[in-house]
């Protein structure tokens, strides 16, 4: 693997970190949101990641991460007996996200620490990049 690679690396982990904390906003966005049926009720997203392997090294070393997909939640959403709503179906219920923004808001702040922990490896990395080329001086 050459020097540069982490390079790579930390900007395909920085990439993929800033489409989990996307998704996290979203999901905390539509926390409160209701809906007439459980089909139309907004469901969390979660982001897949997939390790990318560095195909030229022969060794199968790892070479960073992608986005595989996005997957909504296959919990049941909240049903709520309030039969006086707009929104309430023909029983009188509405429906509320299943997304947990307890969950969320940790979810954001592990993202937001990967996010940070790869921007400390990138600068780590140009700087020990630098002082290699001023050895010969």
């Amino acid at each position: 693997m050459g020097l540069f690679k982490v390079f790579d690396i930390a900007g395909s982990a920085m990439g993929a970190q800033s489409v989990r904390l996307n998704t996290t906003a979203s999901n905390i966005a539509n926390a409160n949101s209701i809906a007439g049926s459980p089909d139309e009720a907004y469901r969390a997203r979660q982001p897949l990641f997939q390790t990318v392997l560095d195909e030229q090294s022969g060794n199968g070393a790892s070479a960073g991460v992608r986005i595989a997909g996005v997957v909504e939640s296959q919990a049941d959403p909240a049903k709520i007996h309030q039969p006086g709503h707009p929104q309430a179906d023909a029983d009188g219920y509405i429906y509320m996200s299943n997304v947990n923004a307890v969950d969320e808001m940790v979810n954001m702040i592990s993202a937001s620490r990967s996010y940070q922990n790869s921007v400390e490896v990138l600068n780590t990395s140009k700087e020990l990049l630098l002082r290699t080329l001023t050895l010969g001086q």
